[in-house]
């Protein structure tokens, strides 16, 4: 095997799948790349067993075979070259050489035939969804997902579409227990069955499509295989395993009856939340809420680091009321809205408060209260 290719697009293949790579070394060829040489082109395959990329670039390849090597180690070598084209050759019991200008690297690789099955992908049954809408759905609801393996079945993020009045809706849901962040957005194409009945996307494929979804507003395709969701965008595929569980009832967590509704500027809200959990505990982040008539107060308290408080002005008309809650959860939520104005909707001191714009629709947070 031996092809020539240029660093930078070489460099950057590298970079999409270092983030797959598998950290622990368990399978050793788990964290080397698979490299591809055929018709002019080199894939590069990376995967950890539960996610996936492959991804193509074009080469001169003079001739075609298949190699894996380590992938943090290619990749340091490529970043500091300094001459524009690299010579990429195997020699014998699976060694590699690199030659680029007056540098020359021999590199341990493995077998090829080692490497974990990545599956073929026709172009058949293939869904289109815009990339720029899957983006801001991921932004507004991957902070809530569980990171507790045991509660295995929340460790990514729901998905299902709907149809409702004729028109086809994108749901995305998250919780850890503590929050919950749903979103839902209109779009067009077809509902494969999968989608209609909801499937949970894994916590590390969710943010390599976000990764993948990120430099362009276009159009990327999907499928199912074999309990995988399969996406594809342009010359990279990305093949996750679904999580095999059942996702909780979010909508029996929604809230009803949250009638004390408060308008609050955004902006102004995120940046004092942010200066009063710095006086707060370290591990609970808890922010005490003194709401009245046209006026919030919020404040912190440690006795290991002092106290902090604040006053703003909010649009409320209602009684008075005092709750708590993690000040982090709150940040969350307001650094991936974009809106002015945000509701924030309560019921009693105890009970789930609902965030939301205070025009958009399609997007809320509930947030569980702290004690007093």
């Amino acid at each position: 095997m031996e092809f020539k290719i240029l660093k930078e697009p070489f460099l950057r293949a590298l970079q999409k799948v270092q983030g797959i790579v598998e950290k622990k070394n368990t399978m050793p060829i788990l964290s080397n790349v698979l490299l591809e040489a055929v018709d002019d082109r080199i894939c590069i395959l990376a995967t950890d067993l539960e996610v996936g990329i492959k991804t193509s670039h074009p080469a001169k390849v003079i001739q075609e075979g298949r190699i894996t090597v380590s992938a943090k180690k290619l990749y340091e070598i490529i970043k500091e070259l300094s001459d524009d084209e690299i010579t990429f050759l195997t020699r014998e019991n699976d060694w590699v050489e690199l030659r680029s200008g007056k540098a020359q690297f021999n590199i341990v690789g493995l077998s090829p035939e080692e490497f974990p099955y990545f599956p073929r992908v026709s172009d058949e049954n293939l869904i289109k969804i815009n990339g720029g809408l899957l983006n801001d759905m991921i932004e507004k609801t991957a902070y809530a997902i569980c990171h507790d393996e045991t509660k295995y079945n929340l460790n990514g993020i729901f998905v299902r579409a709907v149809e409702e009045e004729g028109r086809n809706l994108l749901r995305m849901v998250a919780t850890d227990g503590h929050r919950l962040a749903i979103v839902e957005r209109e779009f067009s194409g077809s509902v494969c069955p999968e989608l209609s009945a909801g499937i949970i996307f894994p916590k590390k494929g969710i943010f390599e499509l976000k990764k993948i979804t990120e430099d362009a507003d276009e159009d990327i395709l999907m499928t199912f295989l074999d309990n995988s969701a399969v996406v594809k965008k342009g010359d990279t595929i990305v093949v996750m395993r679904l999580v095999d569980g059942d996702f909780p009832d979010y909508t029996r967590v929604v809230p009803v009856g949250n009638d004390l509704e408060i308008k609050i500027d955004r902006e102004i809200f995120l940046r004092a939340l942010k200066r009063i959990a710095i006086l707060s505990s370290e591990k609970f982040k808890g922010v005490k809420f003194n709401i009245a008539p046209q006026l919030l107060e919020i404040s912190s308290s440690n006795p290991e680091v002092g106290e902090a408080k604040e006053e703003l002005e909010i649009e409320y008309s209602g009684d008075p009321l005092v709750t708590r809650f993690n000040a982090r959860y709150i940040i969350d939520v307001l650094s991936v809205l974009q809106e002015d104005q945000i509701k924030l909707m309560l019921k009693s001191e105890m009970a789930p408060a609902i965030v939301k714009p205070a025009v958009e629709q399609g997007f809320l947070s509930v947030i569980m209260p702290m004690r007093l």
